[in-house]
Protein backbone atom coordinates (compact mmCIF):
# COMPACT_ATOMS: atom_id res chain seq x y z
CA UNK A 1 0.00 0.00 0.00
CA UNK A 2 1.20 3.48 -0.80
CA UNK A 3 0.65 5.87 2.08
CA UNK A 4 0.84 9.64 1.74
CA UNK A 5 1.42 12.06 4.59
CA UNK A 6 0.73 15.72 5.15
CA UNK A 7 3.48 18.30 4.82
CA UNK A 8 3.38 18.88 8.59
CA UNK A 9 3.93 15.19 9.30
CA UNK A 10 6.73 14.88 6.75
CA UNK A 11 8.47 17.96 8.12
CA UNK A 12 8.31 16.56 11.67
CA UNK A 13 9.77 13.25 10.52
CA UNK A 14 12.55 15.08 8.65
CA UNK A 15 13.46 17.09 11.75
CA UNK A 16 13.57 13.94 13.87
CA UNK A 17 15.82 12.17 11.36
CA UNK A 18 18.13 15.15 10.81
CA UNK A 19 18.70 15.34 14.56
CA UNK A 20 20.24 11.86 14.42
CA UNK A 21 22.32 12.34 11.25
CA UNK A 22 25.41 14.41 10.41
CA UNK A 23 24.55 17.84 9.06
CA UNK A 24 23.56 17.73 5.41
CA UNK A 25 23.34 13.93 5.24
CA UNK A 26 19.59 13.89 4.54
CA UNK A 27 19.93 16.29 1.62
CA UNK A 28 22.78 14.23 0.20
CA UNK A 29 20.61 11.12 0.29
CA UNK A 30 17.87 12.96 -1.58
CA UNK A 31 20.31 14.43 -4.09
CA UNK A 32 21.87 11.03 -4.78
CA UNK A 33 18.45 9.53 -5.52
CA UNK A 34 17.47 12.52 -7.65
CA UNK A 35 20.70 12.35 -9.66
CA UNK A 36 20.20 8.61 -10.27
CA UNK A 37 16.66 9.24 -11.51
CA UNK A 38 17.85 12.03 -13.80
CA UNK A 39 20.56 9.77 -15.20
CA UNK A 40 17.95 7.11 -15.95
CA UNK A 41 15.79 9.64 -17.78
CA UNK A 42 18.73 10.95 -19.80
CA UNK A 43 20.06 7.53 -20.70
CA UNK A 44 23.45 9.02 -21.46
CA UNK A 45 24.72 11.64 -19.00
CA UNK A 46 28.05 12.57 -20.62
CA UNK A 47 27.60 15.48 -23.00
CA UNK A 48 23.95 16.10 -22.11
CA UNK A 49 22.61 19.56 -21.39
CA UNK A 50 20.88 19.89 -18.02
CA UNK A 51 19.13 23.00 -16.70
CA UNK A 52 18.21 23.35 -13.04
CA UNK A 53 15.36 25.70 -12.10
CA UNK A 54 16.35 26.63 -8.57
CA UNK A 55 14.27 28.35 -5.90
CA UNK A 56 15.29 29.49 -2.45
CA UNK A 57 14.55 26.46 -0.28
CA UNK A 58 15.92 22.99 0.36
CA UNK A 59 14.12 21.85 -2.77
CA UNK A 60 16.51 24.00 -4.75
CA UNK A 61 19.40 22.63 -2.69
CA UNK A 62 18.46 19.09 -3.69
CA UNK A 63 18.51 20.17 -7.34
CA UNK A 64 21.89 21.87 -7.01
CA UNK A 65 23.58 18.91 -5.32
CA UNK A 66 22.07 16.53 -7.86
CA UNK A 67 23.26 18.84 -10.64
CA UNK A 68 26.76 18.69 -9.19
CA UNK A 69 26.69 14.89 -9.37
CA UNK A 70 25.57 15.02 -13.01
CA UNK A 71 28.25 17.60 -13.85
CA UNK A 72 30.94 15.31 -12.41
CA UNK A 73 29.71 12.64 -14.84
CA UNK A 74 30.23 14.94 -17.79
CA UNK A 75 26.91 16.70 -18.19
CA UNK A 76 26.82 20.41 -19.00
CA UNK A 77 24.78 21.76 -16.06
CA UNK A 78 23.47 25.31 -15.70
CA UNK A 79 21.40 26.51 -12.76
CA UNK A 80 18.81 29.23 -13.29
CA UNK A 81 18.40 30.98 -9.94
CA UNK A 82 14.95 32.40 -9.33
CA UNK A 83 16.00 33.83 -5.98
CA UNK A 84 19.64 34.89 -6.46
CA UNK A 85 21.21 35.46 -3.07
CA UNK A 86 18.79 33.03 -1.39
CA UNK A 87 19.86 29.88 -3.20
CA UNK A 88 21.21 27.05 -1.07
CA UNK A 89 24.84 28.08 -0.45
CA UNK A 90 26.28 24.59 -0.06
CA UNK A 91 24.54 23.26 -3.15
CA UNK A 92 25.58 26.27 -5.19
CA UNK A 93 29.22 25.84 -4.16
CA UNK A 94 29.12 22.12 -4.97
CA UNK A 95 27.72 22.81 -8.42
CA UNK A 96 30.41 25.37 -9.21
CA UNK A 97 33.17 23.06 -7.96
CA UNK A 98 31.86 20.35 -10.30
CA UNK A 99 32.04 22.72 -13.27
CA UNK A 100 28.40 23.84 -13.42
CA UNK A 101 27.45 27.43 -14.13
CA UNK A 102 24.79 29.84 -12.88
CA UNK A 103 22.30 32.21 -14.51
CA UNK A 104 20.17 34.65 -12.53
CA UNK A 105 16.48 35.10 -13.37
CA UNK A 106 14.03 36.21 -10.72
CA UNK A 107 13.68 38.59 -7.79
CA UNK A 108 13.56 41.55 -10.15
CA UNK A 109 15.65 39.91 -12.86
CA UNK A 110 13.19 38.75 -15.55
CA UNK A 111 13.83 35.58 -17.53
CA UNK A 112 15.14 36.96 -20.82
CA UNK A 113 14.96 35.32 -24.20
CA UNK A 114 18.38 33.71 -23.75
CA UNK A 115 17.31 32.00 -20.50
CA UNK A 116 14.06 30.80 -22.06
CA UNK A 117 16.02 29.34 -24.99
CA UNK A 118 18.38 27.67 -22.54
CA UNK A 119 15.45 25.88 -20.94
CA UNK A 120 13.85 24.99 -24.26
CA UNK A 121 17.05 23.46 -25.64
CA UNK A 122 18.00 21.43 -22.57
CA UNK A 123 18.00 17.64 -22.69
CA UNK A 124 16.70 17.64 -19.12
CA UNK A 125 15.07 20.29 -16.94
CA UNK A 126 15.06 19.79 -13.17
CA UNK A 127 12.27 21.61 -11.35
CA UNK A 128 13.55 22.72 -7.95
CA UNK A 129 11.58 25.97 -7.78
CA UNK A 130 9.22 25.38 -4.85
CA UNK A 131 9.17 22.65 -2.21
CA UNK A 132 6.32 20.83 -0.51
CA UNK A 133 5.46 23.85 1.60
CA UNK A 134 4.51 25.99 -1.38
CA UNK A 135 0.96 27.33 -1.64
CA UNK A 136 -0.77 28.73 -4.68
CA UNK A 137 0.57 28.77 -8.22
CA UNK A 138 4.00 29.78 -9.45
CA UNK A 139 5.28 33.31 -8.93
CA UNK A 140 5.11 35.52 -11.98
CA UNK A 141 8.81 35.31 -12.80
CA UNK A 142 8.74 31.49 -12.78
CA UNK A 143 5.85 31.11 -15.22
CA UNK A 144 7.86 31.74 -18.46
CA UNK A 145 10.40 29.14 -17.36
CA UNK A 146 7.73 26.54 -16.61
CA UNK A 147 6.14 27.20 -20.01
CA UNK A 148 9.53 26.94 -21.72
CA UNK A 149 10.16 23.61 -20.00
CA UNK A 150 6.80 22.29 -21.15
CA UNK A 151 7.35 23.13 -24.82
CA UNK A 152 11.07 22.36 -24.78
CA UNK A 153 12.82 19.31 -26.18
CA UNK A 154 13.88 17.78 -22.88
CA UNK A 155 12.13 15.81 -20.17
CA UNK A 156 11.12 17.61 -16.96
CA UNK A 157 11.96 16.01 -13.62
CA UNK A 158 10.31 17.52 -10.55
CA UNK A 159 12.03 17.52 -7.17
CA UNK A 160 9.66 16.05 -4.54
CA UNK A 161 6.58 17.42 -6.34
CA UNK A 162 5.91 19.75 -9.27
CA UNK A 163 6.22 23.40 -8.31
CA UNK A 164 2.88 25.18 -8.10
CA UNK A 165 0.76 22.23 -6.91
CA UNK A 166 -0.53 21.80 -3.35
CA UNK A 167 1.19 18.87 -1.65
CA UNK A 168 -1.60 18.30 0.89
CA UNK A 169 -4.69 18.56 -1.29
CA UNK A 170 -3.75 17.97 -4.92
CA UNK A 171 -5.17 21.36 -5.87
CA UNK A 172 -3.58 23.53 -8.56
CA UNK A 173 -4.45 27.17 -7.98
CA UNK A 174 -2.50 28.78 -10.79
CA UNK A 175 0.39 28.07 -13.13
CA UNK A 176 2.40 24.95 -12.27
CA UNK A 177 5.22 22.86 -13.68
CA UNK A 178 4.25 19.77 -15.65
CA UNK A 179 6.73 16.94 -15.15
CA UNK A 180 7.34 13.68 -16.96
CA UNK A 181 8.86 12.27 -13.76
CA UNK A 182 8.53 13.33 -10.14
CA UNK A 183 11.17 12.09 -7.69
CA UNK A 184 9.70 12.19 -4.21
CA UNK A 185 11.67 11.65 -1.02
CA UNK A 186 10.89 9.63 2.08
CA UNK A 187 7.08 9.63 1.83
CA UNK A 188 4.41 10.16 -0.76
CA UNK A 189 2.50 13.42 -0.51
CA UNK A 190 -1.28 13.39 -1.03
CA UNK A 191 -1.11 15.76 -3.99
CA UNK A 192 1.00 13.28 -5.94
CA UNK A 193 -1.83 10.74 -5.90
CA UNK A 194 -4.84 12.99 -6.52
CA UNK A 195 -5.92 14.95 -9.58
CA UNK A 196 -5.53 17.59 -10.75
CA UNK A 197 -2.01 17.61 -9.25
CA UNK A 198 -1.41 13.96 -10.13
CA UNK A 199 -1.67 14.87 -13.81
CA UNK A 200 1.21 17.33 -13.36
CA UNK A 201 3.45 14.80 -11.59
CA UNK A 202 3.90 12.26 -14.37
CA UNK A 203 5.60 9.01 -13.39
CA UNK A 204 6.39 8.80 -9.67
CA UNK A 205 9.80 7.63 -8.50
CA UNK A 206 10.19 7.08 -4.76
CA UNK A 207 13.55 7.59 -3.05
CA UNK A 208 13.96 6.04 0.39
CA UNK A 209 15.91 8.42 2.62
CA UNK A 210 15.16 6.64 5.92
CA UNK A 211 12.17 8.80 6.77
CA UNK A 212 9.79 5.92 7.52
CA UNK A 213 11.21 5.51 11.03
CA UNK A 214 9.81 8.91 11.95
CA UNK A 215 6.44 8.49 10.27
CA UNK A 216 3.41 7.42 12.33
CA UNK A 217 1.88 4.08 11.56
CA UNK A 218 -1.34 4.26 13.50
CA UNK A 219 -4.53 6.27 13.49
CA UNK A 220 -4.83 9.72 14.98
CA UNK A 221 -2.94 12.97 14.57
CA UNK A 222 -0.13 12.70 12.09
CA UNK A 223 -1.30 9.43 10.56
CA UNK A 224 -1.43 8.91 6.80
CA UNK A 225 -3.80 11.28 5.01
CA UNK A 226 -4.12 9.19 1.87
CA UNK A 227 -3.80 5.48 1.07
CA UNK A 228 -3.53 3.86 -2.35
CA UNK A 229 -4.17 0.12 -2.41
CA UNK A 230 -2.04 -2.24 -4.49
CA UNK A 231 -2.80 -5.74 -5.80
CA UNK A 232 -1.81 -7.49 -2.57
CA UNK A 233 -3.99 -5.18 -0.46
CA UNK A 234 -7.04 -5.81 -2.63
CA UNK A 235 -6.40 -9.55 -2.77
CA UNK A 236 -6.58 -9.69 1.03
CA UNK A 237 -9.99 -7.99 0.93
CA UNK A 238 -11.68 -10.12 -1.71
CA UNK A 239 -14.05 -12.84 -0.47
CA UNK A 240 -13.07 -16.47 -1.04
CA UNK A 241 -15.76 -19.16 -0.67
CA UNK A 242 -15.03 -21.98 1.74
CA UNK A 243 -15.77 -25.65 1.15
CA UNK A 244 -19.04 -25.42 3.09
CA UNK A 245 -20.21 -22.20 1.38
CA UNK A 246 -23.51 -22.01 -0.43
CA UNK A 247 -25.04 -19.09 -2.28
CA UNK A 248 -26.71 -17.74 0.85
CA UNK A 249 -23.66 -18.04 3.09
CA UNK A 250 -21.65 -16.12 0.49
CA UNK A 251 -24.12 -13.24 0.73
CA UNK A 252 -27.10 -12.04 -1.26
CA UNK A 253 -27.17 -8.52 -2.69
CA UNK A 254 -30.40 -6.75 -3.55
CA UNK A 255 -30.57 -4.39 -6.52
CA UNK A 256 -33.35 -1.78 -6.51
CA UNK A 257 -32.69 0.02 -9.75
CA UNK A 258 -34.01 0.88 -13.18
CA UNK A 259 -37.24 2.37 -14.43
CA UNK A 260 -39.39 2.29 -17.54
CA UNK A 261 -37.14 5.01 -18.95
CA UNK A 262 -33.82 3.50 -17.82
CA UNK A 263 -34.10 -0.31 -17.76
CA UNK A 264 -30.49 -0.62 -18.87
CA UNK A 265 -29.25 0.77 -15.56
CA UNK A 266 -30.80 -2.21 -13.80
CA UNK A 267 -29.27 -4.68 -16.26
CA UNK A 268 -25.79 -3.18 -15.83
CA UNK A 269 -26.01 -2.94 -12.04
CA UNK A 270 -27.00 -6.60 -11.91
CA UNK A 271 -24.12 -7.44 -14.27
CA UNK A 272 -21.65 -5.83 -11.88
CA UNK A 273 -23.24 -7.50 -8.86
CA UNK A 274 -23.13 -11.00 -10.37
CA UNK A 275 -19.37 -10.65 -10.77
CA UNK A 276 -18.74 -9.19 -7.32
CA UNK A 277 -18.37 -12.18 -5.04
CA UNK A 278 -21.84 -12.49 -3.51
CA UNK A 279 -23.64 -15.80 -3.86
CA UNK A 280 -26.86 -14.48 -5.36
CA UNK A 281 -28.49 -11.31 -6.67
CA UNK A 282 -32.10 -10.29 -6.00
CA UNK A 283 -33.60 -7.68 -8.28
CA UNK A 284 -36.54 -5.43 -7.39
CA UNK A 285 -37.96 -2.94 -9.87
CA UNK A 286 -39.82 -2.42 -13.14
CA UNK A 287 -37.02 -3.83 -15.35
CA UNK A 288 -37.37 -7.44 -14.25
CA UNK A 289 -38.03 -8.70 -17.77
CA UNK A 290 -34.95 -7.01 -19.18
CA UNK A 291 -32.82 -8.28 -16.29
CA UNK A 292 -33.99 -11.90 -16.70
CA UNK A 293 -33.46 -11.76 -20.44
CA UNK A 294 -29.78 -10.90 -19.90
CA UNK A 295 -29.13 -12.56 -16.55
CA UNK A 296 -31.48 -15.51 -15.98
CA UNK A 297 -29.74 -16.47 -12.72
CA UNK A 298 -31.09 -13.30 -11.04
CA UNK A 299 -33.80 -13.71 -8.38
CA UNK A 300 -36.48 -11.24 -9.49
CA UNK A 301 -39.21 -9.95 -7.18
CA UNK A 302 -42.13 -7.63 -7.81
CA UNK A 303 -43.02 -7.22 -4.12
CA UNK A 304 -40.74 -4.30 -3.21
CA UNK A 305 -37.50 -4.25 -1.21
CA UNK A 306 -39.04 -5.01 2.19
CA UNK A 307 -40.69 -8.21 0.93
CA UNK A 308 -38.18 -9.34 -1.68
CA UNK A 309 -36.46 -11.82 0.61
CA UNK A 310 -33.37 -11.83 2.77
CA UNK A 311 -30.36 -9.86 1.57
CA UNK A 312 -27.06 -8.90 3.18
CA UNK A 313 -26.82 -5.56 1.34
CA UNK A 314 -28.78 -3.32 -1.03
CA UNK A 315 -27.88 -1.21 -4.03
CA UNK A 316 -30.39 1.53 -4.75
CA UNK A 317 -30.66 4.36 -7.24
CA UNK A 318 -29.20 3.54 -10.68
CA UNK A 319 -31.79 4.62 -13.23
CA UNK A 320 -34.43 4.97 -10.49
CA UNK A 321 -35.91 8.18 -11.86
CA UNK A 322 -38.12 9.76 -9.20
CA UNK A 323 -38.94 6.62 -7.19
CA UNK A 324 -38.34 8.15 -3.76
CA UNK A 325 -40.52 5.52 -2.06
CA UNK A 326 -38.21 2.66 -3.02
CA UNK A 327 -35.14 4.64 -1.94
CA UNK A 328 -36.76 5.34 1.43
CA UNK A 329 -37.72 1.68 1.86
CA UNK A 330 -34.18 0.51 1.19
CA UNK A 331 -32.69 3.08 3.57
CA UNK A 332 -34.97 1.77 6.31
CA UNK A 333 -33.37 -1.69 6.04
CA UNK A 334 -30.87 -2.76 8.68
CA UNK A 335 -28.26 -3.99 6.18
CA UNK A 336 -25.48 -2.11 4.38
CA UNK A 337 -26.70 0.05 1.49
CA UNK A 338 -24.91 1.50 -1.52
CA UNK A 339 -26.63 4.63 -2.91
CA UNK A 340 -25.89 5.70 -6.47
CA UNK A 341 -27.19 7.97 -9.23
CA UNK A 342 -30.84 9.03 -8.74
CA UNK A 343 -30.80 7.53 -5.28
CA UNK A 344 -28.35 10.20 -4.16
CA UNK A 345 -30.80 12.93 -5.11
CA UNK A 346 -33.74 11.14 -3.50
CA UNK A 347 -32.06 10.08 -0.25
CA UNK A 348 -32.88 12.35 2.69
CA UNK A 349 -29.90 13.45 4.75
CA UNK A 350 -31.67 12.54 7.98
CA UNK A 351 -32.45 9.02 6.77
CA UNK A 352 -28.82 8.39 5.81
CA UNK A 353 -27.47 9.88 9.04
CA UNK A 354 -29.97 7.80 10.99
CA UNK A 355 -28.49 4.65 9.51
CA UNK A 356 -25.08 5.67 10.78
CA UNK A 357 -26.51 6.34 14.21
CA UNK A 358 -27.86 2.77 14.20
CA UNK A 359 -24.45 1.46 13.21
CA UNK A 360 -25.63 0.36 9.76
CA UNK A 361 -23.08 1.12 6.99
CA UNK A 362 -23.93 3.27 3.99
CA UNK A 363 -21.77 3.88 0.92
CA UNK A 364 -22.59 6.80 -1.39
CA UNK A 365 -21.06 6.78 -4.89
CA UNK A 366 -21.51 10.19 -6.57
CA UNK A 367 -19.62 11.58 -9.53
CA UNK A 368 -18.40 15.18 -9.30
CA UNK A 369 -21.64 16.69 -10.62
CA UNK A 370 -23.78 14.75 -8.15
CA UNK A 371 -21.45 15.59 -5.27
CA UNK A 372 -21.57 19.26 -6.23
CA UNK A 373 -25.37 19.22 -6.19
CA UNK A 374 -25.43 17.56 -2.77
CA UNK A 375 -22.94 20.07 -1.37
CA UNK A 376 -24.52 23.10 -3.06
CA UNK A 377 -21.34 24.12 -4.90
CA UNK A 378 -20.16 24.30 -8.50
CA UNK A 379 -18.82 21.14 -10.10
CA UNK A 380 -15.42 22.81 -10.56
CA UNK A 381 -15.10 23.16 -6.78
CA UNK A 382 -15.41 19.40 -6.36
CA UNK A 383 -13.10 18.55 -9.24
CA UNK A 384 -10.36 20.90 -8.04
CA UNK A 385 -10.59 19.78 -4.40
CA UNK A 386 -11.55 16.12 -4.40
CA UNK A 387 -10.21 15.32 -0.93
CA UNK A 388 -12.10 18.15 0.73
CA UNK A 389 -15.31 17.39 -1.15
CA UNK A 390 -15.33 13.69 -0.28
CA UNK A 391 -14.60 14.40 3.38
CA UNK A 392 -17.25 17.09 3.62
CA UNK A 393 -19.89 14.87 2.04
CA UNK A 394 -18.95 11.97 4.31
CA UNK A 395 -19.25 14.26 7.31
CA UNK A 396 -22.56 15.76 6.27
CA UNK A 397 -24.26 12.40 5.62
CA UNK A 398 -22.43 10.26 8.17
CA UNK A 399 -21.74 7.78 5.37
CA UNK A 400 -18.73 6.49 3.50
CA UNK A 401 -18.32 8.30 0.18
CA UNK A 402 -16.82 6.99 -3.05
CA UNK A 403 -16.31 10.07 -5.21
CA UNK A 404 -15.89 8.95 -8.82
CA UNK A 405 -13.75 10.76 -11.34
CA UNK A 406 -10.29 11.07 -12.82
CA UNK A 407 -9.08 10.19 -9.34
CA UNK A 408 -11.66 8.12 -7.47
CA UNK A 409 -11.41 8.64 -3.72
CA UNK A 410 -13.12 6.84 -0.84
CA UNK A 411 -13.69 8.64 2.47
CA UNK A 412 -14.78 7.09 5.75
CA UNK A 413 -18.15 7.87 7.27
CA UNK A 414 -17.81 11.14 9.14
CA UNK A 415 -14.93 12.32 6.94
CA UNK A 416 -12.10 11.36 9.29
CA UNK A 417 -9.22 8.96 8.79
CA UNK A 418 -7.19 8.34 5.68
CA UNK A 419 -8.88 8.73 2.32
CA UNK A 420 -8.37 5.86 -0.10
CA UNK A 421 -7.22 6.86 -3.58
CA UNK A 422 -7.81 4.45 -6.44
CA UNK A 423 -4.74 3.98 -8.67
CA UNK A 424 -6.43 1.98 -11.45
CA UNK A 425 -8.67 3.07 -14.30
CA UNK A 426 -8.63 4.63 -17.75
CA UNK A 427 -10.33 7.69 -19.27
CA UNK A 428 -12.31 5.24 -21.44
CA UNK A 429 -14.35 4.40 -18.31
CA UNK A 430 -16.13 7.72 -18.77
CA UNK A 431 -18.96 6.04 -20.63
CA UNK A 432 -22.68 5.65 -20.02
CA UNK A 433 -23.51 2.84 -17.61
CA UNK A 434 -20.01 2.37 -16.26
CA UNK A 435 -21.08 3.72 -12.86
CA UNK A 436 -24.02 1.30 -12.77
CA UNK A 437 -21.59 -1.61 -13.12
CA UNK A 438 -19.46 -0.17 -10.32
CA UNK A 439 -22.46 0.19 -8.00
CA UNK A 440 -23.47 -3.43 -8.50
CA UNK A 441 -19.92 -4.62 -7.94
CA UNK A 442 -19.59 -2.56 -4.76
CA UNK A 443 -22.94 -3.74 -3.45
CA UNK A 444 -21.96 -7.37 -3.98
CA UNK A 445 -18.78 -6.86 -1.97
CA UNK A 446 -20.84 -5.25 0.80
CA UNK A 447 -23.08 -8.32 0.83
CA UNK A 448 -20.01 -10.55 1.03
CA UNK A 449 -19.08 -8.87 4.30
CA UNK A 450 -16.64 -6.09 3.44
CA UNK A 451 -16.86 -2.75 5.23
CA UNK A 452 -18.18 0.23 3.29
CA UNK A 453 -14.69 1.68 2.75
CA UNK A 454 -13.16 -1.67 1.81
CA UNK A 455 -16.05 -2.54 -0.52
CA UNK A 456 -15.81 0.82 -2.25
CA UNK A 457 -12.02 0.66 -2.52
CA UNK A 458 -11.91 -2.91 -3.84
CA UNK A 459 -14.79 -2.27 -6.27
CA UNK A 460 -13.12 0.84 -7.68
CA UNK A 461 -9.82 -1.03 -8.04
CA UNK A 462 -11.34 -4.01 -9.87
CA UNK A 463 -13.57 -1.75 -11.98
CA UNK A 464 -10.56 0.33 -13.01
CA UNK A 465 -8.56 -2.76 -13.96
CA UNK A 466 -11.51 -4.19 -15.88
CA UNK A 467 -11.77 -0.90 -17.74
CA UNK A 468 -8.10 -1.06 -18.71
CA UNK A 469 -8.38 -4.65 -19.86
CA UNK A 470 -11.51 -3.91 -21.87
CA UNK A 471 -10.20 -0.72 -23.46
CA UNK A 472 -6.65 -1.51 -24.53
CA UNK A 473 -6.56 1.95 -26.08
CA UNK A 474 -9.99 1.86 -27.71
CA UNK A 475 -13.54 2.87 -26.73
CA UNK A 476 -15.48 0.44 -24.53
CA UNK A 477 -19.05 -0.01 -23.36
CA UNK A 478 -20.17 -0.56 -19.79
CA UNK A 479 -21.09 -4.12 -20.74
CA UNK A 480 -17.49 -4.67 -21.91
CA UNK A 481 -16.24 -3.49 -18.52
CA UNK A 482 -18.57 -5.82 -16.62
CA UNK A 483 -17.40 -8.74 -18.72
CA UNK A 484 -13.75 -8.16 -17.79
CA UNK A 485 -14.26 -8.02 -14.01
CA UNK A 486 -13.41 -11.74 -13.57
CA UNK A 487 -10.14 -11.17 -15.43
CA UNK A 488 -9.35 -8.21 -13.18
CA UNK A 489 -10.18 -10.33 -10.10
CA UNK A 490 -7.85 -13.11 -11.25
CA UNK A 491 -5.04 -10.67 -12.01
CA UNK A 492 -5.24 -9.35 -8.46
CA UNK A 493 -5.34 -12.67 -6.61
CA UNK A 494 -2.69 -14.28 -8.83
CA UNK A 495 -0.17 -11.47 -8.54
CA UNK A 496 3.10 -12.68 -6.93
CA UNK A 497 2.82 -10.27 -4.00
CA UNK A 498 -0.75 -11.38 -3.36
CA UNK A 499 0.26 -15.05 -3.35
CA UNK A 500 3.20 -14.39 -1.08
Amino acid sequence: MRTAYSVETVRAAERELMARLPEGALMQRAAAGLAAACADVLGRVYGSRVVLLVGSGDNGGDALYAGARLARRGAGVRAVLLSPGRAHAGGLAALRRAGGSVVEAGAGVPAGASVVRLVEQADLVVDGIVGIGGKGGLREEAVPLAEAARRGRGAVVAVDLPSGVDADTGEVRGAAVRAEVTVTFGAYKPGLLIDPAREYAGVLRFVDIGLELGLPGGAGAGAAQVEALQHADVARLLPVPAAESDKYRRGVVGIAAGSARYPGAAVLAVAGALRGGAGAVRYVGPAGGAVLARHPETLVSERGPARAGRVQAWVVGPGAGDDAATVGEVLAADVPVLIDADGLRLAEVGAVRGRGARGVPTLMTPHAGEAAALLGVEREVVESGRLAAARELAGRYGAAVLLKGSTTVVAEAGGGGAVRVNPTGTPWLATAGSGDVLSGLGGSLLAAGLSAVDAGSAAAYLHGLAGRFAAEGAPVSAEDVAGRIPEAWRSVVRAPAARG
